[in-house]
Parts: structure tokens; sequence; C-alpha cells
């Protein structure tokens, strides 16, 4: 008994005092396997609308519908009449059924118009009964659909004034729940914690420390799952997952990744990201960085980076040089990334410049383009 208090206390030392940048909760960093939300869509009819539904010449499947719903009312409209309809319009309707959702449980709907209605302010959802992937139906939805966005009236037309589109809508509880979707929680005894992103160290630490707190309980099968053996009893095994979810731990040092979005420029990255000496030269801009010995400390580093390019301005062009200097071991990208955009660099040469960097290895991080 001595001994296996004495592991723990080692184990929890060196998890205290090794490389960490925070801590979060379990709860945030996985997911339990087999609790998902599940998508249901149907296909509906919305009334009401001021003179802006759909224009039943160019979508007759809207006046179909119509017909269809009559007929159940034992109202025939005969094929060769001439409807003009501006009130109603054709919609499709999703949603998403929770987890562990029961029987005559409230959810909410979105609304969303598939014809050439102009806007769907206003309107009353009909009786839709909305399937899931098998096609059975597991809710009914209907009522009065809610638009965001301010509407001046001073204008004629709806899109020229509309903050928010108006083509679309949501209805607040505006399903009822008719068939629950049982799941297999917790009945073969086991549980899966599927890790939000790969992680081969994150995933043996979440396994580590739950076996501190239920021992031999936990084991980590890949980068994403880490598999639990729960107890029998339905209520122990909630309070099990509970206790779990709620076990502080802390992050291993994360990958260092830069994110780059080709379309607008923007750049995001982590503080992991070290830069290395390199010359990288693209078109009139160049980037340098060396690195050297601190004269007064003779185990240290001095990093220099010197950006050069031609910065035009009021139809003037200037050569401009600049110099960044570090005492560490490395100097941060964001400084040499904002020199460049304020050089006028597009996200073009941005990204060759990168990839240039990455490719001669002194860029160390994964660069991933969106």
């Amino acid at each position: 008994m001595f001994y296996l208090l004495f592991l723990r206390f080692i184990f929890l030392f060196f998890l205290a005092t090794s490389s960490v940048i925070y801590a979060d909760k379990i709860r945030d960093l996985t997911s339990i396997q087999g609790t998902h939300e599940n998508k249901l869509i149907g296909y509906g009819l919305v009334v009401g609308l001021d003179g802006t539904g759909d224009q039943i010449i160019h979508v007759p499947l809207t006046l179909q519908t119509l017909n269809n719903m009559l007929s159940q009312f034992g109202i025939n409209v005969q094929s060769n009449t001439r409807v003009q309809l501006k009130n109603i319009a054709a919609v499709v309707v999703t949603a998403e059924l929770p987890n562990f959702s029961h029987q005559g449980q409230k959810i909410d709907v979105v609304v969303s118009s598939i014809g050439d209605a102009k806007s769907l302010k206003g309107g009353t959802l009909l009786m839709t009964p909305l399937k899931g992937i098998d096609n059975k139906i597991y809710a009914i939805a209907q009522g009065n659909i809610i638009i965001s966005g301010n509407i001046n009236q001073s204008f004629t037309h709806y899109h020229q004034n509309s903050i928010n589109q108006l083509n679309g809508g949501r209805i607040s509880n505006g399903a009822i729940i008719e068939k629950e979707i049982r799941t297999q929680f917790g009945q073969d005894k086991k549980f899966n914690l599927q890790l939000n992103q790969e992680d081969f160290t994150l995933a043996q630490r979440i396994s580590d420390i739950i076996n501190i707190h239920y021992p031999n309980t936990s084991v980590a099968l890949d980068s994403r799952t880490v598999q639990l053996k729960a107890p029998n009893s339905s209520s122990m095994q909630v309070r099990m997952i509970s206790n779990i979810q709620n076990i502080n731990i802390d992050l291993p040092e994360q990958d260092a990744k830069i994110i780059l979005n080709a379309r607008t420029g923007s750049i995001v990255m982590n503080k992991t990201v070290r830069l290395d000496a390199c010359a990288v030269s693209d078109g009139n801009i160049s980037v340098i960085i060396n690195k050297k010995h601190n004269i007064n400390q003779s185990h240290s580093f001095v990093v220099n980076a010197q950006v050069r390019g031609v910065l035009k301005k009021n139809n003037k062009i200037k050569s401009v040089t600049t110099n960044i200097q570090s005492n560490e071991n490395n100097v941060n990208l964001n400084n040499i990334v904002n020199i460049l955009n304020i050089l006028g660099t597009t996200p073009i040469e941005l990204m060759s410049i990168l990839q240039a960097m990455q490719n001669a290895g002194c860029l160390h991080a994964k660069l991933e383009i969106i």
C-alpha cells in the first residue's frame, strides 16, 4: 500500500513540474462516443406572408404541395385552375435531436426558403414532419417564424434595406419530439472518450490521471480514444463520468502551427513557432535571420532579423530596411509578418515567403493553408 502511494506521489510530482501551457477540464478536451446529436430534416409550407412568397409560375412545387395538403382536408383544386398566391412559400426545416431526449420535449427548428420568396417575415410554418437518416419521423414542427435583423420600412425592396437576409428564420421550441432514439450508453460497461484533437501525449496523460482517481479503469487505445471501464449501476456510471469530466489536466506543449488564409491574407500562429538562421528573397522583399553569440554571456544568443522591401505610398517608391533583435533563441515571427504587411505584401507573396522559409528549414512549424 505504501509503495502504491509512493508511486502516485512521484507521478503527481513529475506531472506538476512538466512543461505545460495551461490546465483545462477533461470535458472541454473530449466527448463521449455515441452521444452525438442527430440531424433532422423536413419539407413544408409557410403561410401568412405579406405578398413576399413564392411566385407560383416560377416555383410550381409550392402549388403542388398546397394541393396535396388541401386534399387531405377533402378540398380538391382543379388542375386547370389558375391560382396566383403570393403569401405562401416552400421551405426546408432542419433541427438537431439532442442526446438522451425524450418524447414530448421541444426543440428549436430553422426554416429556410427553397423558392424565390423575398421574405419569410410574419409567416407561420404549417405542421411539418421531421425525419432522420433512417427516413423515420422523430419530431413534428409548427409555429411562427422569427427573423432577426432590423428592417427599414422607408424603402420598397426588402433586399435593399435589411441588415440580415430574410429568407431564413427560426422557431424557438418549434418542434415536439415524437420518437426517441435509444443509445447503447453504458450497456457494455465501457465508455470511450474521444479527444477533440489527435494527440498521443494528451491521450496518455488523460488515461493516467483518470487511473489516479479510479485505479485500473482507463487505457489509451490510440491518439484519439481513451477507454473507461464503467461500474454496473447506471447511477454510478453517471457519477463516474461526471467526476472524470470535471478533472483538471495540464495540457502538453502544443505543436507549432501556422494557419494562413490565402483569400484574406490573415495569419494565426501559436507561441511555439520557432525561427532559425536563414535568408529568403521573393521579388522586391528579402528576409534575413541570423544568430550570434552574446559577448557578455557566452551561453546565450542574440537573434537578428532584417526585412528589406519596397514601400509604395502616394505613388512614391521608397526602399525600407527594418531590423528586429531578440535576446532569446528565436525571434517572433509575428513581428516579421507585421512588417511584411506594412510593406504591402500580398497574401500570395506572404504565402510564398513562409513556404520558402519552411522549405529552407528555418521555419519550424506546420504550415496549413485554408
